[in-house]
């Protein structure tokens, strides 16, 4: 059977079963979490566009807001991603180009969705995550992760990315685009930049 999704972000299956065993060896099992989303990330601006118009074809909705200074599209896919043995990925996050570090492009992040037992998911494990994420004065709370040789990593939420928006006051709901973002120039110490287009 066709799945346009997968054509078009590569094989989110392989992506989730990986990390999914990269954090058992780790001694985390994350069998009984809902799952957030999936991250797919590009390097180029036209090819955000390109591949938010493909994804929106097989989609119900996209909210697309501006996160540290790019927007960023969160995707509901029409059909279920069903990954890890049924599991459900209800949510495409698609990046856009890279503001500060080396990230993989592709298939990025897999989210996780801890629930109520967050601060000790956090406490049990902190030998082997690699950090938290700082995504502003609304987030509930910031998601730690563990970030692999790959540069891909697995992202760790009390909430799910699709209920943080909606606490936060936004319906993911229609499609919904910011029109009139241009590309930024990004600074770095030999001067200023533009951003990947």
């Amino acid at each position: 059977m066709a799945n346009p999704v997968e054509d078009i972000i590569g094989d989110y299956r392989a992506f989730a079963a990986q990390q999914r065993d990269r954090l058992l060896s780790r001694g985390i099992d994350i069998s009984s979490y809902e799952l957030s989303h999936l991250a797919y990330r590009v390097a180029e601006w036209d090819e955000y566009v390109r591949v938010r118009g493909l994804i929106e074809r097989h989609a119900v909705a996209n909210r697309e807001n501006v996160w540290n200074g790019r927007p960023i599209s969160l995707i509901v896919p029409a059909e279920r991603l069903e990954v890890l043995e049924g599991k459900v990925v209800p949510l495409i996050e698609l990046i856009p180009p890279v503001h500060q570090r080396v990230y993989k492009m592709g298939l990025e992040h897999l989210g996780v969705v801890v629930g109520d037992t967050f601060d000790a998911f956090v406490e049990a494990h902190k030998p082997v995550l690699t950090g938290q994420q700082f995504q502003g004065p609304k987030s509930t709370p910031d998601p730690v992760y563990i970030l692999f040789e790959d540069f891909t990593h697995v992202k760790f939420y009390r909430l799910s990315l699709r209920a943080s928006v909606e606490l936060d006051g936004g319906q993911i709901d229609g499609f919904v685009h910011v029109d009139d973002w241009i590309p930024q120039r990004l600074v770095t110490a030999t001067g200023p930049n533009p951003l990947p287009r």
